[in-house]
């Protein structure tokens, strides 16, 4: 029987292979990077590489000479010792340490769940039925909904009830009087007895009891009818709809309710009004804010009749070689080994960053000044006339590759007389139109729903009712595809639209 041999072997072999340089990664990071992390990152360069200071007007020089050429700094520094020592910088510590900044302390909001677990301390509950209440409570969602069923909500509490009454029964036998250690192990057992369903729902009531109206509802249908019974609408139509024509009430079918309850039509969708106004998503409003806070990375304005395009950098820190260091790095007679290495290291990094700073900001001007260019029309007349725009178009213009545009317009703002919009906002593909032009897919959508806006509600305007009013602007456009936009708008169908 033969074995695998497991002996080494040397070989030759050719093959092609592309290794990036470091400062070429870098250099992409710093494209992809917008304006607030790429403010944190040159801070963070300043205060590790010696051989870069900011050059902002407040900076004041290193060393001031008066009219003789004396020096009158008291702190004179000795910057053959601060190489020599490991560059860390003595002198004035108002010149070389970075300002003392004062950061706005996030202010700790309550959510959802602290919300209701305060209303839950306040009530008079047993210790058992605190636990309970907490243990539903911690199962409901941002929205407000509870987001499983009362079954894992019990077999979650009961599993820890387990563990816990385990621990309490040790306790309870290691009392040495009779009389006391059985009323310890019964107190034991009727505090830690297995939790029923019926428990479960109860507790389940007195939380969605709580505010806000609707919370601690296990779907949308129970938590309108909490609502509607807060408002103590148990009575009205619109309570009705609900609990007996939910489906039909969801798919706008007013004529089939109407029939069922020997009602009007108008009549049922007065009903259905009135339900519109309530709170689908009821604990959303103490959800944490997601909405980051937008600072553009660039500003276009309209001075006389012209567009221009600015960088919104005046806080992003100006860097340049610090003078002190480059001079003392000229003279490489004192700097042997190490330090040597370091320098050049050091001093190359400066140059580079600086360098890719700049290569950074003419590339995002290129990008935006030919966007500009390309969607003139959108910045005078608005979003239907915003023309199809790629990246690769970009690309070929300013003479980059693709991903380098892709790098520059990602996670991009740009405040325009418009509004600040996404840099990705004036890509999108295009739609042919009869006279030979393209029209951008989102200037269609809004064309779409500007018809939508404008409709009778008697009368809603179908799919392909869009398609023929577009097709008279000129516009060549597939049924489907509108029907694609429409769902991609939050537009509904005509049927579910329609007014009576």
């Amino acid at each position: 029987m033969s074995g695998f041999s497991n002996k080494l072997y040397q070989s030759a072999e050719l093959r092609q292979e592309m290794k990036i340089n470091p400062r070429l990664y870098q250099a992409m990071e710093l494209l992809y990077m917008p304006l607030l992390d790429l403010q944190q990152h040159l801070k963070q360069e300043l205060t590790e590489n010696p051989f870069l200071e900011m050059s902002e007007a407040d900076v004041v020089d290193d060393v001031s000479i008066d009219e003789e050429g004396k020096e009158e700094k008291e702190d004179e520094i000795d910057w053959e010792e601060i190489l020599l020592d490991g560059f860390d910088a003595g002198g004035s510590r108002a010149q070389y340490e970075e300002k003392e900044r004062h950061e706005p302390t996030p202010v700790e909001t309550s959510d959802l769940r602290d919300h209701l677990l305060e209303q839950l301390h306040h009530l008079t509950l047993s210790e058992r039925e605190m636990r309970l209440g907490e243990e539903i409570v911690g199962n409901i969602d941002d929205d407000g909904f509870l987001s499983c069923g009362l079954e894992e909500v019990l077999e979650g509490v009961n599993g820890w009830l387990v563990e816990v009454r385990e621990i309490a029964e040790d306790r309870a036998r290691a009392i040495q009087d009779d009389e006391e250690r059985a009323e310890e192990e019964a107190e034991v057992a009727e505090l830690f007895r297995p939790y029923t369903m019926e428990e479960a729902e109860e507790t389940l009531r007195v939380v969605q009891r709580m505010d806000p109206a609707g919370v601690g509802a296990r779907d949308l249908r129970e938590s309108i009818l909490i609502q509607l019974r807060e408002k103590e609408m148990e009575d009205a139509l619109a309570y009705t709809l609900v609990d007996e024509h939910f489906d039909d009430f969801l798919n706008h079918r007013w004529t089939e309710i109407a029939r069922g309850l020997s009602l009007s039509a108008r009549q049922v969708q007065d009903a259905a009004d009135e339900v519109a106004k309530l709170d689908p998503k009821p604990g959303i409003q103490y959800a944490p804010d997601r909405d980051p806070y937008i600072i553009p990375d660039l500003i276009v304005e309209k001075i006389d009749g012209e567009y221009h395009v600015f960088l919104n950098d005046t806080n992003l820190p100006r860097l340049r070689l610090s003078r002190s260091y480059r001079e003392v790095a000229r003279d490489r007679n004192k700097f042997k080994g190490e330090n040597k290495e370091f320098i050049s290291s050091k001093l190359n990094s400066a140059n580079w960053m600086i360098q890719a700073i700049e290569q950074r900001r003419q590339t995002m001007l290129k990008v935006m000044n030919f966007i500009v260019d390309r969607q003139r029309e959108f910045f005078e007349k608005g979003v239907q006339f915003l023309r199809p725009l790629t990246l690769r178009e970009v690309a070929d213009h300013i003479e980059m590759h693709e991903s380098t545009v892709s790098r520059v317009t990602n996670e991009k703002y740009v405040q325009t007389p418009r509004g600040v919009y996404h840099l990705k906002f004036f890509f999108s593909s295009g739609l042919s139109t009869t006279s030979g032009e393209d029209i951008s897919a989102r200037g269609v959508k809004a064309k779409i729903r500007t018809l939508v806006d404008q409709e009778d509600s008697k009368k809603p305007l179908t799919d392909q009712k869009v398609v023929n009013l577009l097709e008279a602007d000129g516009i060549q456009i597939a049924r489907r595809t509108v029907a694609k936009y429409r769902d991609q708008l939050g537009i509904l169908p005509a049927r579910m639209r329609k007014r009576v």
